[in-house]
């Protein structure tokens, strides 16, 4: 049986592998053409009003996510402080999204990354704490947020600059799937609900499969709805699936290793 001082290895070694690779590639700049979505019907005075509205379940699962904090405040306090932080990133991700599709460019897509950051980097770090270790979890919080909302800002500075970078955002999406996906599967957890963090990315991979099949889906569904709307869709039923998983931790919380 693997010891404890060695999974956490193989976790090191695999995130500086994936951080070097990605860094092997050259800058990648945004492509412009992501702008151009499916769907540009408006609604009343709402343009590109599918993209836009669809946005609102994360504003829903959001507010649902921070009132139902509110019974935990009384245990395992930086447990709760991640997880509201997790919420309220995702709060934001419905305004900061739907602000982006109102008008879709380089300087409002700024706004919908941002809060996705926020909620990726809080949730790395709260299932670092209960399938590692809960004080380290709790500790790389900080340094987690500000690589995740410094990767924004890097992309942003370097789009201005006129050579666009992308990598340190691509990074903070996909490495921390990686390593929970390899956390779940090499450390233990005293308390149950796994199987709804391995639904939250199910659902995360099939709205990234959507949203690079926006017009692929709305020819087939004719045009009544873009893949980029049900990506939102999706992505909201993946945070809604860590209402029970938040509820387990923090009724069981983190044993320290």
């Amino acid at each position: 049986m693997m010891s404890l001082p060695a999974k956490k290895g193989i976790l090191l070694a695999t995130a500086l592998l994936l951080v070097a690779v990605t860094f092997f590639f050259p800058p990648i700049a945004q492509d412009l053409a992501y702008h151009d979505f499916a769907d540009k019907r408006p609604v009343q005075s709402v343009p590109n009003a599918g993209d836009v509205l669809s946005n609102i379940p994360f504003c829903i699962v959001g507010l649902w996510g921070l009132f139902m904090m509110r019974g935990y405040r009384a245990g395992d306090k930086t447990a709760c402080a991640l997880w509201l932080v997790f919420f309220f990133g995702v709060f934001l991700v419905g305004f900061g999204s739907g602000y982006y599709h109102w008008a879709p460019d380089n300087k409002t897509l700024v706004w919908d990354r941002l809060p996705m950051t926020i909620a990726f980097m809080s949730l790395f770090s709260l299932v670092i704490a209960e399938h590692v270790s809960r004080r380290l979890g709790y500790a790389l919080f900080p340094l987690f947020l500000a690589a995740g909302i410094g990767s924004v800002w890097y992309w942003d500075y370097t789009e201005g600059m006129g050579a666009g970078d992308l990598r340190p955002y691509a990074l903070v999406q996909f490495l921390p799937m990686v390593l929970i996906l390899m956390m779940v599967a090499m450390f233990r957890t005293h308390a149950g609900g796994t199987r709804y963090l391995m639904w939250c990315l199910g659902w995360y991979l099939a709205a990234k499969g959507l949203e690079h099949y926006d017009d692929a889906v709305f020819s087939l569904l004719g045009q009544t709805v873009s893949g980029h709307s049900l990506k939102h869709l999706a992505a909201a039923a993946g945070v809604a699936c860590l209402l029970p998983y938040a509820k387990l931790r923090l009724e069981k919380p983190a044993i320290d290793v």
